[in-house]
């Protein structure tokens, strides 16, 4: 089981931005795919797809609802996967997960991954 450790959560104005990070402990992002999830407030059982980052090749994915908002980034000198969220809307509030899977594409569904942070909050006031 590879740990994933998340940071970067907190209190955020509306069209404010904010960063989160996650790194695997022990481990390096090689051959792994990466992904955020976030779980919004009532929605305990909806986790939805926010961004995914693919390693080997650099290919990244956005859901419909932050793309052009959201940035997804890796450093390998880091061993850091990054989701830089801009222009953030008080709906953007959630519990952010980070999440990867070994040799294989990023996926909108969370049965693919295998590996999960403890999440981060992000809350967005107006």
């Amino acid at each position: 089981q590879v740990q994933l450790v998340e940071s970067g959560g907190g209190l955020v104005q509306a069209g404010g931005s904010r960063e989160l990070s996650c790194a695997p402990a022990g481990r390096t992002f090689v051959a792994y795919s990466t992904a955020w999830f976030r779980q919004a407030p009532g929605k305990e059982r909806d986790f939805e797809f926010v961004a995914g980052l693919n390693w080997n090749n650099g290919n990244t994915y956005y859901a419909d609802s932050v793309k052009g908002r959201f940035t997804v980034s890796g450093n390998s000198a880091q061993n850091t996967v990054f989701l830089r969220m801009s222009s953030l809307k008080p709906e953007d509030t959630a519990v952010y997960y980070c999440a990867a899977v070994y040799h294989a594409d990023v996926a909108t569904s969370i049965e693919v991954y295998e590996h999960w942070g403890q999440g981060t909050q992000v809350v967005v006031f107006s």
